[in-house]
């Protein structure tokens, strides 16, 4: 049958189509973002064999739908499950992101070999390697599983022709920015190729009740590439994190339909691949220095879980007019926060100092909750004066110099408590806003002191 082919202006900013070119696009308000593409239409589509659109379904009454139409695959892999919600979803999409060589291809491949030795088959499609990398990378990692399949190959339409023969438990798709659609004339990798190519791979898996993985390419701000829309249309975006000279990789939960989105993987990469953390802050303290000046112990929550981190701060002479400032695993603005609050309300000489701060174990701490953590180190680190080794500190610092309270303080100091931590400093408000008292929901094995001020807090932490 004969095709016809129509021409459509894609944004490469949100995804959004338009019939006719225009300077700015309508719905991002940005200038210059809209690419000529060309669609082919034809009887050929992906309805006539079942590959691509959802067959014709009737309204189903509320009361008539089931709660949960399948059970999750419970993983061996917890911090996987953790962050997951629970375990991987039947007919769930979830596109994966993170930078090149970060493990995203390992911990999906270890994946698929548990889910076909434990469900049923599984499909690993690489668009970017061949069978043999694929197979050397496995022969590596100690796995040999008949039930999973390799498939290398770019082309949507035979991918698709795949995964209806073999119908798997399981398909992972490395990745998306690199499979084309014959029936899409643009190039692979750009915003209609990569959104057409999702949408039938998820139409696929949904109709299939098959959990597919999807691996995204990343920007130089860390963003996975392609347009915006593409993590609206998956169930979950996870994100993989970490220095690719250190061992520790963190995967958090962007965005979940089957469970909180405020759940945080640690995993450690080994010679047999990405290995769960079973306890994180015991490994990030494990080399940990204790009486070294520009060092303190603070508890932040990653989602719901606390992690005991190490900041480290340096504060040296400048040899320039203009000190730098240099955070790692920090805030930028906040650390020149609490630069300026240092400096202003308690009066310490740093603008002749280059400050440095980082977070042990490759970790980037965003909540205000370090806030007196960072303080803290870079005022032991001026002084040169350590802190306590058995205190831990945690407090959000305001222009003023008080300290502001944080939430869920008690589940922060049981995580300390554990690991043998036995004074805190935390906002006096944190405990009792009339009477300073001792809230009965904090740990008895912890002595917890309010503090008001920055200046109370650093008098309490530093070794006299």
């Amino acid at each position: 049958m004969a095709t016809k082919v129509r021409t459509q202006y894609v944004c490469c900013q949100c995804g959004s189509v338009q019939m006719k070119w225009m300077g700015k696009c309508p719905d991002c308000d940005e200038w210059n973002t809209l690419e000529e593409t060309r669609v082919q239409e034809s009887a050929a589509s992906f309805g006539r064999n079942g590959h691509g659109l959802l067959s014709a379904a009737a309204p189903l009454a509320l009361s008539d739908i089931p709660d949960e139409p399948s059970r999750r695959l419970i993983l061996e892999n917890h911090e996987l499950n953790r962050v997951l919600g629970g375990g991987i979803v039947p007919g769930a999409g979830i596109l994966v992101g993170g930078d090149p060589g970060i493990g995203k291809s390992t911990l999906l491949i270890q994946t698929a070999a548990e889910v076909a030795s434990k469900v049923g088959q599984t499909l690993y499609v690489s668009a970017e390697e061949s069978v043999y990398q694929i197979r050397q990378r496995a022969s590596r990692l100690g796995l040999d599983e008949k039930r999973l399949f390799i498939l290398a190959d770019t082309i949507l339409e035979q991918i698709l022709g795949h995964i209806e023969q073999i119908k798997p438990s399981l398909v992972i798709v490395d990745s998306v920015q690199a499979i084309h659609s014959n029936a899409n004339t643009s190039a692979a990798g750009s915003v209609s190729q990569v959104r057409d190519c999702a949408a039938h791979l998820l139409r696929q898996a949904k109709r299939l009740n098959i959990a597919l993985f999807l691996v995204g390419h990343v920007t130089k701000e860390g963003a996975i590439a392609g347009p915006r829309v593409l993590e609206h249309m998956v169930d979950a975006v996870l994100q993989m994190e970490g220095e690719r000279f250190q061992a520790y990789r963190l995967l958090h939960s962007v965005k979940n339909r089957f469970g909180s989105t405020n759940e945080v993987g640690v995993f450690e990469m080994t010679e047999m691949g990405m290995a769960p953390v079973a306890n994180p802050s015991a490994l990030f303290l494990a080399e940990r220095l204790p009486n070294a000046a520009g060092s303190a112990i603070t508890v932040p929550l990653e989602g719901s879980r606390p992690l005991l981190v190490e900041v480290q701060a340096l504060a040296s002479s400048t040899a320039f007019s203009q000190p730098r400032r240099t955070g790692n695993g920090v805030d930028f603005n906040r650390l020149l926060l609490v630069t300026a609050v240092l400096s202003k309300r308690l009066g310490l000489t740093l603008s002749n100092q280059d400050i440095f701060v980082n977070i042990i174990g490759g970790m980037r701490v965003g909540e205000p909750a370090v806030d007196l953590a960072i303080a803290t180190a870079i005022a032991s680190s001026y002084r040169n004066v350590p802190v306590a080794a058995e205190v831990t500190l945690v407090g959000e610092i305001g222009l003023s110099g008080e300290l502001r309270s944080v939430s869920q303080l008690s589940h922060r100091l049981r995580e300390a408590a554990k690991l043998g931590f036995s004074r805190a400093i935390v906002p006096r408000h944190a405990l009792g806003r009339s009477l300073g008292h001792k809230p009965a929901d904090l740990p008895s094995e912890v002595e917890v002191i309010g503090a008001h001020t920055v200046a109370d807090a650093l008098d309490a932490a530093l070794v006299k």
